[in-house]
């Protein structure tokens, strides 16, 4: 695939170029400071290398990776050979890279560390959504994101099959227990927010039975039941999906979520199950970026 333009051959929409522009910046300036002294030793001239992934993974950052290069070299090709959100295997050459020695060199670590880190987000968030594969649950995000890196964890969410939960305080409100106590009540604490925020999507944790089926008669967007046992939760779905509710309104689990324990959950027919640990608990993918072709060209 060329590499003329990062957005081409993506199969999922790409992230804002705003977005991505703006974290290049300050990962290149936080790496570059004044200038890379020790890439100014090479010989700046035409030089070519491949990206090389050793491990089974998700892949995802192009737009991060391609943009750190294309900063300090504008007419470096790019040419990939996976598509973002392919999954490969350990030993796969990813892309190969023709460019000026000295720019590949500097933008090795920036463009590695996006690459790497939202890779292992989205192979995270693969992992957990085969696992209810089957079932009616979607996997869910947090807020619990790297500072700074939030949008692009969001999108390494979509890329790995997940779905993205609010991404701010901004867009949706969220009633939790300290909302619940300052109003007294569910229903009176959904009451005000939607009388505030009429049209923001209004999702509402509950702690008990008796609170789910407040928030089911007032009226929500979606209930969070957090921290249920198994019992008290297949009781949440029951009554959820009973008359005169209907299962209407999803419900989505919160708090103690492990892999080991998903499929369980999903099986019991909640709608959304929401993991902190996707974004939060980063283990980075393994790759490499060396200079000169790839093994299986490098007889030619």
């Amino acid at each position: 695939m060329s590499g003329s333009d990062p957005a081409t051959s993506l199969r999922f929409a790409p992230p804002p170029a705003g977005v991505v522009a703006a974290d290049v910046a300050r990962a290149l300036a936080e790496d570059l400071g004044d200038g890379d002294a020790t890439a100014a030793l090479l010989p700046d001239v035409a030089d070519s290398a491949y990206l090389l992934c050793k491990e089974h993974a998700v892949i995802c950052g192009r737009p991060w990776f391609d943009a750190c290069h294309r900063e300090l070299d504008p007419g470096v090709r790019i040419d990939w050979r996976v598509a973002e959100g392919d999954r490969v295997e350990s030993g796969t050459v990813l892309a190969t890279l023709q460019g000026r020695a000295r720019a590949l060199v500097s933008a090795e670590r920036a463009s590695l560390n996006f690459l790497q880190t939202l890779s292992g987000t989205a192979t995270s968030v693969a992992t957990h959504v085969d696992a209810v594969r089957g079932t009616r649950a979607r996997i869910l995000d947090t807020r619990k994101t790297l500072p700074g890196l939030r949008i692009a964890q969001k999108y390494a969410v979509r890329v790995g099959g997940g779905v993205n939960h609010r991404i701010g305080l901004f867009d949706a409100v969220m009633l939790k227990e300290n909302h619940v106590r300052a109003f007294g009540s569910v229903a009176a604490a959904i009451r005000a927010a939607r009388a505030a925020q009429p049209t923001l999507p209004l999702i509402v944790e509950v702690e008990t039975l008796a609170q789910l089926r407040e928030a089911l008669a007032e009226g929500c967007d979606r209930i969070l039941i957090d921290d249920f046992d198994a019992a008290t939760r297949r009781e949440a779905v029951r009554i959820a999906h009973a008359a005169p509710f209907a299962g209407r309104i999803p419900l989505e689990v919160s708090g103690g979520v492990d892999l080991d324990g998903l499929r369980a959950i999903a099986a019991d027919g909640v709608d959304c199950i929401s993991i902190g640990a996707l974004t939060k608990h980063v283990r980075a993918i393994d790759l490499s970026l060396k200079l000169g072709p790839p093994p299986d060209t490098a007889s030619d």
